[in-house]
């Protein structure tokens, strides 16, 4: 029998890479699209636009699961806990892309959701070689946010196979923070990693293995609403208006004004005068009106209701 040479068993990762690839979903080529290059522009378009389209009906079917993790993460975070996303390459971005809406949105320390990509920041405008595939830098990138019992880490990787994100998740369980799953392939390692897996199975995509398509629109519908529906339960509206909002530009700040209107019905110089109250807080203006209360009471009331409208308008009718 004829030994392997040296070349062969360096093949040999990429083989059994190859072979795993080949059963996974996101990555199955659709011999019907073979085609799809010498179709016309409008006709591509509309065949992108059908493929789109059943991407609701799939995280449809993980409502059940998506809702747990986000009890969990509620419960969490209102310990004190973060919510931390890891992920390499579009998963990871769009991790960080989600991270990064919710203090102007939500009024949130930068440092309570936080995004991680594989290969740090570099790698948000141009590919990391290499880096996904290190579990060992995930659990360093942990490390350097010092995640613990309060924190929740949600690894997102479209195959689910991931190192760098099943690396994050197998880490932060081994440090007591509680560990969500987001993939697109069904009996992933990510969610035999993870506490609340969620797998959204969309289906081969319209370009072979390109999870920046379906899979990754997907993940955006659910890290939307992993971060929006954890911070309705935070409190961190009031009905569906954003009373947290940060006012840190001339649209948010006419939008603050607006928000104050639609809860409180007051007129504008009301408005003006509660917003001066308050040093512009939204929710605080808010809660003088409604509460008849002054600022400095509604600031009492808001730390002492946890940052929850409702419950600072029930003790101050009390």
């Amino acid at each position: 029998m004829t030994s392997p040479t040296a070349d062969d068993a360096s093949h040999r990762p990429y083989d059994r890479l190859r072979a795993e690839l080949e059963t996974l979903t996101t990555e199955a080529f659709r011999t019907d699209l073979a085609d799809i290059d010498r179709l016309p522009t409008l006709e591509i378009a509309r065949i992108m636009n059908g493929e789109d389209a059943t991407v609701p009906a799939a995280v449809a079917t993980q409502l059940p699961r998506i809702a747990d993790a986000i009890d969990a993460t509620a419960a969490r975070m209102s310990r004190g806990g973060r919510l931390i996303y890891a992920g390499a390459g579009t998963a990871g971005r769009l991790g960080v892309l989600d991270a990064s809406e919710c203090p102007p949105t939500f009024n949130t320390d930068p440092s309570q959701v936080v995004g991680l990509v594989a290969g740090g920041p570099t790698a948000l405008v141009r590919a990391v070689e290499g880096a996904e595939d290190r579990g060992d830098l995930a659990a360093s990138d942990l490390d350097g946010l010092g995640v613990g019992p309060d924190d929740v880490v949600v690894g997102v990787s479209a195959s689910g196979r991931t190192p760098y994100a099943v690396g994050a998740v197998e880490h932060a369980r081994r440090r007591g923070a509680l560990t969500v799953g987001l993939s697109c392939n069904a009996g992933s390692p990510l969610t035999a990693a993870a506490e609340h897996g969620i797998e959204v199975v969309v289906g081969p995509e319209l370009l072979t293995g390109s999870t920046r398509l379906k899979a990754g629109t997907a993940q955006k519908l659910v890290l939307n609403m992993i971060s929006t529906i954890t911070m309705i339960r935070l409190g961190k509206t009031y009905g569906n208006l954003m009373v947290d909002v940060r006012a840190s530009n001339d649209k948010l700040q006419a939008r603050s004004r607006r928000i104050v209107s639609l809860a409180t019905g007051a007129s504008d110089e009301r408005i003006e005068s509660a917003l001066a109250a308050t040093d512009g807080e939204v929710k605080n203006a808010i809660l003088t009106i409604l509460g008849e209360v002054d600022g400095p009471t509604a600031e009492r009331l808001l730390r002492e209701s946890g940052g929850h409208l409702r419950a600072a308008l029930e003790a101050a009718r009390a």
